[in-house]
């Protein structure tokens, strides 16, 4: 151990899954008394590090010290028992258990067989008010907010003995007063050495409650910094991947103009999803949205595909205030969305490509208006031609296609349905370079002829390259707006960092 006031190491960390080297040698230090937050885009391995330092995986390769020693934990029970204990985004407790239940699930206090109920309740009680919470701990878990249930879950965590705690992505579902109430908390857990692992998207809580950063990139350790030392344009830049200078000069496809607005949201806000967002998709345009990774861009397109539900501002289409109740609806009004997660979301894998072709198209209709198969064939085969999906047939299965040929099945599936409103989320995520010029040239080719088109990328490159103008989101707000005539990456990266230019 080469630092003597480090609680928690993991040296030169090696795990592999089938098809992928998700961690690379990775170092990491966690010190007595600070609060580092674990940065990276999604993919980059803080996930991976999290579970072989609590035993979720085992590790291939490389140590993990706790207190000098060295250990290898091999659940996250027995990491527990070490003094790492973990708070998850979803609170893992269970709802129709009381509070006290809760907290002492598994360590109940007995006499004999039986459980000593008024004594577990008054620990309950007393282990809460040193937080400053005081609330019936008879009461069912599920009685109270998720930002108590949030806080009784940290308080779990605290009374097994936890010297190190880790927090993954705690204040997602918080507004800003519960997350003030939540750092109140890590700042006295800090304040008696604790050391505190803080996991999230938000770059302003990032640097309201660090003491240092590590940053991981494609499964590897970009650097360990000061956060004092490191402005959030450098952040942003580290955990993107690109030398901020080579980002300043990029060029583009300039098009546009004042063409009619398609779809735009009038200060709308989604629970837990965005806030008070006002955005324009006009024809013959593509809007790109950047920001990093759960700042709200992924949300506001759920929004317009009604996925989501506003609960407060107003979506219009062509200047009228529509409810969007459902994808089913949006479909209706000829909006299309390409998901994110192209396999969760996107593709049925054990279908083949024509009925995976038909499937929008087919709800629209409905069940009892059946698109006859020699109309299945038909289309099916324009589509695999138009855009040159590589496979022999249309019967073969979807699951079988290359990532970017499947990426070209989701986008044949809703030009299937002749939309007017394209909603692109990363639709280059993880295919070839070859395929990701087909894809972007595919999606200019719509934008000319009069689709308006949302592009959201974590590559702003591609963002740069493909968008009349971009929206900036952040902490699941839009804070900025960009126009064609400025920009450039230089912007971007500045706009996301929250104008930070040093």
């Amino acid at each position: 151990m080469e630092d003597p006031a480090a609680l928690l190491q993991a040296s030169k960390i090696e795990k592999s899954f089938p098809g992928v080297h998700a961690l690379k040698k990775v170092d990491f230090t966690l010190r007595k008394g600070e609060v580092h937050s674990l940065m990276g885009e999604n993919g980059a391995g803080k996930s991976t590090l999290i579970k072989c330092l609590t035993g979720v995986y085992g590790i291939d390769g490389g140590d993990i010290y706790f207190q000098g020693q060295s250990i290898r934990p091999t659940s996250p029970q027995h990491a527990a028992r070490l003094g790492i204990s973990s708070v998850y985004q979803e609170v893992n407790l269970c709802p129709n258990l009381s509070v006290a239940e809760n907290i002492f699930v598994g360590r109940e206090p007995m006499k004999g067989p039986f459980v000593r109920w008024k004594a577990m309740e008054k620990s309950a009680g007393e282990i809460l008010s040193r937080f400053d919470i005081h609330i019936d701990v008879r009461r069912s878990l599920d009685s109270y907010s998720i930002a108590i249930q949030q806080m009784i879950a940290i308080a779990r965590a605290i009374n097994v003995s936890a010297q190190v705690l880790i927090l993954d992505e705690p204040t997602s579902s918080l507004d800003k007063t519960e997350v003030g109430k939540l750092f109140e908390i890590v700042r006295r857990l800090k304040s008696e050495g604790m050391g505190i692992i803080f996991i999230t998207h938000f770059l302003d809580q990032v640097y309201e409650i660090s003491d240092r950063i590590t940053v991981l990139r494609n499964g590897e350790l970009v650097g360990e910094y000061k956060a004092k030392g490191l402005s959030k344009i450098a952040l942003v830049t580290k955990m993107v991947g690109k030398d901020y200078d080579e980002l300043t000069s990029v060029s583009r496809v300039e098009s546009g103009g004042d063409n009619e607005v398609v779809i735009s949201l009038e200060e709308v806000s989604a629970r837990h999803s965005i806030e008070n967002v006002s955005l324009e998709l006009r024809r013959s345009e593509v809007v790109g949205f950047a920001g990093l990774l759960g700042s709200g861009r992924t949300e506001a397109a759920n929004v317009m595909f009604g996925l989501e539900h506003n609960s407060s501002g107003t979506v219009r289409l062509k200047g009228t205030a529509v409810r969007l109740a459902s994808p089913a609806e949006a479909i209706r009004r000829r909006i299309a969305l390409c998901p994110e997660d192209r396999k969760r979301d996107g593709i049925i894998g054990e279908l083949s490509i024509r009925e995976n072709i038909i499937l929008a198209l087919q709800a629209r209709y409905g069940l009892f208006k059946y698109i006859k198969k020699k109309q299945q064939n038909e289309m099916a085969g324009k589509y695999i031609e138009l855009l040159g999906i590589a496979t022999p047939d249309s019967e073969k299965k979807a699951g079988e296609l290359s990532g970017g040929n499947q990426q070209k099945l989701i986008l044949a599936r809703w030009l299937a349905t002749e939309p007017e409103v394209m909603l692109l989320d990363e639709p280059t995520r993880g295919i070839d370079v070859g395929a990701k010029a087909e894809i972007m040239k595919l999606t200019l080719d719509l934008c000319r002829q009069g689709m308006a088109i949302a592009f959201i990328s974590s590559e702003l490159d591609e963002v740069v390259r493909m968008s009349n103008k971009v929206i900036i989101m952040r902490d699941r707000a839009k804070t900025g707006e960009i126009a064609e005539k400025d920009l450039n990456q230089d912007a971007i990266l500045r706009a996301i960092a929250g104008g930070d230019a040093s």
